[in-house]
C-alpha cells in the first residue's frame, strides 16, 4: 500500500484532506512537501489541467488530467513532465486539488462534491 492510499480512502469517504506529497513530477505546480488540499470531486466536471488524486494501474497519484473521455467516463492522468500514467475510470478519481500552500486552485471549487445534508428527523 502506497503513502497516498490512506489519503485516497479518506477523500473517497467525503473528507477534504491536507497532506504533503513528495516527489518532483509535478514541479512547478506542486513542489515536494508542499501542503496540498484535496476535496471529493465530481469526475464528470473535470477538464484538462485539473490536478486530481486518482488511482491508475494500482497506484495513487496527485497528477494532472491530460485528456477526458466523457463517453467512456474516464480521464487520462499524467505528471507535469510529459509522462502519461494512463487512463482511469471516474470511480477511481477520488478528489481534486483545491489549494496548494493555502492558495486556492482556480476553477476547482465548482467541481467539489458536496455531501447531501441529512434531514433533522434522520439519525
Amino acid at each position: 500500500m502506497g503513502a497516498l492510499d490512506a489519503v485516497a480512502a479518506r477523500v473517497a469517504a467525503g473528507a477534504t484532506v491536507e497532506f504533503r506529497p513528495s516527489g518532483s513530477s509535478m514541479v512547478p505546480l506542486i513542489r515536494s512537501r508542499q501542503l496540498v488540499a484535496v476535496a471529493p470531486v465530481d469526475p464528470s466536471k473535470l477538464v484538462v489541467g485539473d490536478i486530481v488524486l486518482a488511482r491508475v494501474a494500482g497506484t495513487v497519484y496527485v497528477h494532472l488530467v491530460s485528456a477526458v473521455d466523457p463517453a467512456r467516463e474516464r480521464v487520462q492522468i499524467s505528471n507535469n513532465r510529459g509522462h502519461v500514467n494512463g487512463w482511469t475510470s471516474h470511480d477511481r478519481v477520488f478528489g481534486i486539488c483545491v489549494a496548494i500552500d493555502g492558495a486556492s486552485r482556480s476553477g476547482s471549487a465548482d467541481k467539489v462534491l458536496v455531501a447531501e445534508p441529512v434531514p433533522d428527523d434522520q439519525p
